[in-house]
């Protein structure tokens, strides 16, 4: 299966291919770790409708997505969230230095949220 952008026909292989986590034993595992990104979304939303910005919590998903599926994370977070998250996401990986040196253009033209930042890096 070719992989070259994510769809709806092959997120799904593309996430158990770069799936390693240990201590992951059934299927229910993998399917909670992918539930992160849904988390992880609700929490962007929440923020950006003006709610309360839970950076531990946020930093929490990423840090465990990036644990099991290592440098397969972002391109799934890009598939699985709309491009209105992206400012914030892109900040949030920048703070824990995981933000892509390549140039794809999916993420480089993104600004970073400043009040994120901020929050960031005064905790």
């Amino acid at each position: 299966m070719r992989f070259d952008e994510l769809n709806s026909d092959n997120y799904l292989m593309f996430a158990i291919k770069h799936y390693e986590n240990p201590q992951s034993v059934t299927r229910e595992d993998f399917e909670e770790d992918m539930k992160r990104f849904k988390y992880l979304k609700r929490l962007l939303r929440k923020y950006l409708k003006g709610g309360e910005l839970r950076t531990h919590l946020i930093l929490n998903h990423i840090i465990i997505l990036f644990n099991v599926f290592g440098d397969a994370t972002i391109p799934l977070m890009m598939y699985k969230l709309e491009m209105e998250y992206w400012s914030p996401l892109k900040t949030f990986l920048v703070f824990i230095d995981r933000y892509p040196e390549f140039n794809d253009g999916s993420l480089h033209e993104i600004d970073i949220d400043m009040d994120i930042y901020n929050e960031l890096t005064t905790v």
